[in-house]
């Protein structure tokens, strides 16, 4: 099922916030190679988990990390606006209608499933904030995958050859994204609600406060 944290909160979830970072930790520093900071614990975390950010993360039947994002208002601090305008052109990425999607992790032992739980929770986050786009930088070799679920970006920069180019995008969740995403998962948007719903009822504060300095 999908879980939508934020920071302030990810110590009452101690196995799933431990899981998650462990898996960070695999996927961006053993696998894929990036220059990131793990912990003495095993823990791939960064100057931007301590920003209070809001993640949607799918829970395995067990309680642990299947996989999760991170999500934070352009109009505060933001990766493509402290590390990328190279990318962009210098052209800063700042709207109260558009967040910044981070840190797209899945465990190791993820199902099919995972992924497109994560793009249906970046969906109800998107409807449910009245948000317009998601910003993010990617590795060009993910467009196919994001075909396969409907979710191709908006390409605003690329820099850099061969595997070592990236890409800045602009994502948005279409109509046509939503059936295709609910069958991937075989349940119903009122079930992606009720998920939705249930993470939110025990944080409404913290949810008027991520609106606010929206």
């Amino acid at each position: 099922m999908l879980r939508y944290i934020y920071g302030s909160d990810l110590h009452k979830h101690p196995l799933l916030r431990d899981t998650m970072f462990r898996d960070r930790a695999i996927q961006f520093h053993e696998r894929l190679g990036w220059d990131v900071s793990v912990n003495d614990k095993g823990e791939e975390r960064d100057q931007y988990d301590a920003l209070n950010p809001l993640y949607v993360i799918w829970e395995q039947p067990d309680g642990r990390h299947g996989g999760s994002m991170r999500f934070l208002p352009t109009t505060g601090r933001t990766m493509v606006n402290e590390h990328f305008l190279f990318a962009t052109d210098g052209v800063r990425i700042e709207s109260p209608l558009i967040w910044e999607c981070t840190r797209f992790c899945l465990s190791p032992d993820a199902g099919r499933e995972v992924a497109a739980g994560l793009v249906l929770g970046a969906g109800e986050l998107m409807a449910n904030f009245a948000l317009e786009h998601f910003v993010g930088v990617f590795d060009p070799r993910m467009e196919r995958i994001y075909r396969l679920y409907g979710v191709e970006p908006d390409v605003i920069g690329k820099a850099g050859e061969g595997k070592d180019q990236i890409g800045v995008g602009l994502w948005e969740m279409k109509p046509e994204a939503w059936p295709r995403t609910l069958s991937r998962l075989g349940i119903t948007r009122e079930t992606s609600l009720d998920w939705f719903r249930t993470s939110f009822a025990a944080n409404a504060p913290e949810k008027k406060r991520m609106l606010e300095a929206a």
